[in-house]
């Protein structure tokens, strides 16, 4: 029998709730395992729900490969009005008409909007400039210089036209800021935009279809738990445990 004592090793795959960090989803998994060796493999913002990969045990150090996994994400884009943090979280900061665009508009500026490209990041986000996050300067009111970062963005389509709400599917590279692909392509159409909602539904070839939500690991007995984690193998060949 599966104990206490008996730590597990391996990948978890989590369906994070909305207005949960990524650090509270690693705290109520630590807090059901009673392991303390838990770890995760990229955040989401708290607005967004979806695929979370967190490590449990000895698998906490396959995180340097499975952070650099291709990603994919559907939302919604909200057109005619632009936030400081470019999401539904943040305070309004410009609104303006919506033009009437045609669906066939909105397609081309996604496909422009594909293909290798920099990207800045935005200043409501956990990157360090100085040992401080960004995030930090900016609700202080700070605006800090950053460096554009290099992204791929490999798919960008249109999966529902209902301005000013658009539904999208993207697949990207990892560090691309969804909120600020919304942000931009607003920007394009000349209204402004921010990003409504987000989902990630897959990391390389890990869909939400195998992940747990949260209320079912907090029901599942231990002994359910250690049949749902993969092996890093199973995602990184390369990687050896």
């Amino acid at each position: 029998m599966l104990g206490p004592s008996k730590e597990l090793d391996g990948i978890l795959l989590i369906d994070k709730p909305t207005d949960h960090t990524s650090h509270d989803v690693v705290a109520r998994v630590r807090r059901k395992l009673g392991m303390k060796r838990i770890g995760h493999a990229g955040t989401l913002d708290p607005m967004a729900t979806g695929l979370m990969i967190v490590l449990v045990g000895k698998a906490t150090s396959a995180s340097q490969y499975l952070i650099s996994l291709d990603k994919e994400y559907t939302g919604t884009i909200k057109l005619g009005a632009t936030t400081n943090t470019q999401d539904a979280e943040g305070e309004v900061l410009e609104t303006r008409p919506v033009p009437p665009l045609t669906e066939a508009q909105v397609r081309a500026e996604m496909r422009a909007a594909q293909g290798d490209q920099y990207q800045m990041p935005p200043m409501f986000s956990a990157i360090k400039i100085g040992g401080e996050p960004l995030y930090k300067k900016a609700r202080e009111g700070e605006e800090v210089v950053r460096e554009p970062r290099f992204i791929r963005v490999m798919q960008f389509e249109l999966t529902r036209f209902a301005p000013p709400e658009l539904d999208f599917i993207v697949r990207c590279t990892k560090g691309t800021y969804v909120r600020t692909l919304a942000h931009d392509f607003g920007n394009k159409l000349g209204c402004g935009a921010h990003l409504s909602a987000l989902r990630r539904t897959a990391i390389d070839k890990l869909r939400i279809e195998r992940a747990i939500t949260i209320p079912q690991l907090e029901a599942m007995p231990l002994l359910e738990i250690a049949k749902c984690l993969l092996h890093p193998r199973d995602v990184v060949p390369t990687f050896v445990l």
